[in-house]
């Protein structure tokens, strides 16, 4: 008999030889395999489950007997009788080699474990986090030995795990002794490995091996909304998402506002960065309410905002950013205690992570983007906007990419309109308008019924007709411009001109009733002349941004379009492109990619690896400034008519015929007298 015998690890296909008596664990880690175990193999944490193939394997060569392990032994039938294990399943830390042998590592049992995003664009995640939970024996005092419990403890590290050194706390200090024995000098570590420290950090030390949670929370920390996603830190699972209002809204509701607000009042940065600090601790206690988990297991936060968003989370006055060349405090990323930002409602050794910014108006949400879009490595000349109250826009392929930010506002979240409201059941979020009979109807979030459906009221009982949301007025704002309610200057017609009893006089101009309930005591929800107006300024400042960064780039069309953003999911291309939001494209072109920001932070959160490549991915991305460029108000101009005064979007035209009515008097153009009625 052989004194060693081959071992192939599929799906990897590594392969060696090895002494016969070594444990698979062990020839897993000596060929790279990726093999896990919490326990470092002593039999506690099962991680490390193979499956082990029998029989001829003409592929690898080899013929695995039926004794090719060492038999079934007392640990793993203890295992199995309290917690279950899959036939054929045997623990890698017991099942010695004792002949050829090919293993199957399943993917539950690989630490890089791979979290599938579904979005337009599926992409593998690899898992990696900064944080993980090590399991160590620790040697006990003695009087011969007279080196401290946190020495030991570190010599235990270095030997079982690799972990040179690691900076502790006093608060760690100050629980380690009474830990480790109540432990009987065995303990589970919590440890970050963050990507900008030189030494690894001991988060907490917990009696025993503890298989309890270790979770991390992923924010897009917006204008408008606060997104949060939590996650497993072991598998990356998401637990839970949820989001707030930014309580900033108060001092203002785009981000000039709020750099106003900071310059004309002494203390009001202090103001608004307590305000949003305190509603982060309040969204994570609720987000760990909802995923019944306890919030001091959240060991880790990735953050992505804009710059002024980040300059006012990390208690930076935003002044700078008012005002040209704006300069930020500091581009790169950041990594920090959670204490340094007032998080004290998760563990208190919590560390943060800060995405780096691109420029002065591009921040690390646009960073945050790129990292989950990557247009770097795409051969189509793709558009990535970002959908909010500051919209973040990519432009570029493989070759170049570029950035820029814009000033849309807040209407496209549903703010500044008059019946608008935040995505909530109720909210109409649908609409479609007869173009012969101007009559709507709409759907509303919570149901999934046509106002015209006779169970729609029933249906609709509960959350009853609320108000319009951003993905609703969009629509609604289409749907009048081809239906000829509203001009190519965005101008609504009286009930004269359109026929429709629908349209009712404001002062001097007109509005169209989408839904009255008043007969019942319920809303009048209507769509304004001034919500026409918001929606034209918004969207134009988007166009303009796109249109801005395809000079830029020498490019008179674009092959993709991706809308990003919290509802960029819930965004029709056909109406966004109707209102000339984004550049003319073939609409099977246009995808959604849901909350972008949010998903390349839950990255960053997710894998250390992402880290290092957005840092220097940002470097490599060229920013452009809306702010001093003459162009920009040019095509701010043209893209306030509907859809545009020059552009003609072709594409757009071989799916939809928009009527030629002007409704202004003074028997101008529609474009024209949108360009004109824009001045005033």
């Amino acid at each position: 008999m052989s004194d060693d015998a081959l071992v192939i690890f599929t799906p990897s296909g590594k392969r060696g030889r090895f002494a016969i008596g070594t444990p698979i664990l062990q020839a897993a880690r000596q060929l790279g395999v990726d093999l896990d175990s919490v326990c470092g193999g002593r039999g506690i944490c099962s991680k490390c489950q193979i499956s082990p193939g029998y029989g001829e394997f003409s592929k690898h060569g080899v013929t695995v007997e039926d004794d090719a392990l060492s038999p079934w032994n007392a640990v793993e039938e203890r295992y199995k009788s309290k917690r279950g294990m899959l036939p054929g399943r045997r623990l890698g830390c017991q099942a010695k080699v004792m002949g050829d042998v090919v293993i199957d590592v399943p993917p539950e049992s690989q630490v890089h474990k791979q979290v599938i995003r579904k979005s337009a664009t599926q992409r593998d995640i690899v898992m990696d986090p900064a944080t993980r939970a090590l399991f160590v024996e620790v040697a006990e005092p003695d009087m011969h030995n007279p080196s401290g419990d946190l020495e030991r403890l570190k010599e235990a590290l270095v030997a079982q795990w690799g972990v040179e050194d690691p900076l502790a706390g006093l608060d760690l200090l100050s629980r380690l002794q009474p830990v480790l024995r109540k432990g009987e000098w065995k303990a589970t570590v919590v440890l970050n490995k963050g990507n900008h420290d030189i030494r690894p950090r001991i988060l907490d030390v917990k009696p025993g091996f503890d298989e309890g949670g270790l979770y991390g929370l992923a924010i897009d920390l917006g204008s408008t909304t606060i997104a949060a996603h939590l996650c497993d830190l072991r598998d990356g699972a998401v637990l839970a998402s949820s989001g707030l209002m930014n309580p900033q809204i108060r001092f203002g509701e785009d981000l000039m506002s709020r750099v106003s607000y900071a310059m004309m009042n002494p203390g009001g940065d202090v103001e608004m960065t307590r305000s949003v600090r305190e509603a982060i601790n309040a969204l994570a206690v609720s987000i760990a309410e909802e995923a019944k988990i306890d919030v001091r297991a959240i060991y880790e936060v990735v953050f992505v905002c804009n710059p002024v968003m980040h300059h006012l989370l990390l208690g930076i006055d935003p002044v700078e950013l008012g005002q040209a060349p704006f300069a930020l405090a500091t581009s790169g990323s950041l990594s920090l205690d959670a204490r340094d930002l007032a998080l004290s409602n998760i563990n208190p050794a919590a560390r943060v992570y800060v995405l780096p910014c691109i420029a002065g108006h591009v921040g690390a949400d646009a960073a945050a983007v790129a990292l989950s879009e990557e247009p770097g490595k795409s051969e189509e000349m793709v558009l990535i906007v970002d959908v909010g109250t500051n919209a973040e826009i990519l432009l570029g392929n493989t070759e170049r990419v570029l950035a820029c930010s814009s000033p849309t506002g807040p209407a496209f979240e549903g703010a500044q309109i008059s019946s608008g409201q935040r995505a909530a059941p109720g909210a109409i979020e649908r609409v479609e308008i007869d173009p012969i009979t101007k009559e709507p109807r709409f759907k509303v979030i919570g149901s999934d019924l046509w106002s015209t459906d006779p169970a729609f009221g029933a249906a609709t009982a509960a959350s009853g007709i609320t108000g319009i949301c951003g993905s609703g007025i969009i629509e609604a704002v289409a749907e009048m411009r081809m239906a000829g309610i509203v001009d190519a200057g965005g101008l609504i017609g009286g009930p004269d001109q359109i026929g429709s009893p629908r349209l009712v006089a404001e002062g001097r101009t007109h509005s169209y009733v989408l839904h009255d309930a008043s007969g019942e005591g319920g809303p009048k929800i209507m769509v304004t002349q001034g919500d026409i107006r918001a929606i034209q300024l918004a969207k134009a400042a988007l166009y303009a941004g796109a249109r801005l960064l395809m000079d830029e780039m020498g490019v008179e069309k674009v092959d993709k379009v991706t809308l990003a953003g919290a509802f960029g999911a819930h965004i029709s291309p056909k109406h966004a492109m109707v209102l000339g939001m984004i550049p003319d494209v073939p609409l099977d072109k246009v995808v959604s990619a849901g909350n972008a920001a949010g998903t390349g932070a839950r990255i960053a959160l997710c894998n250390v690896a992402a880290r290092n490549a957005i840092e220097a991915t940002v470097h490599e991305i060229h920013k452009v400034e809306t702010a001093i460029e003459p162009r920009f108000q040019e095509h701010f101009v043209n893209a306030s008519a509907i859809p545009n005064a020059v552009d003609t979007f072709p594409e757009l035209m071989q799916v939809v015929t928009l009527p030629d009515v002007s409704f202004n008097t003074s028997g101008s153009g529609g474009g024209d007298g949108g360009r004109r009625r824009r001045r005033g």
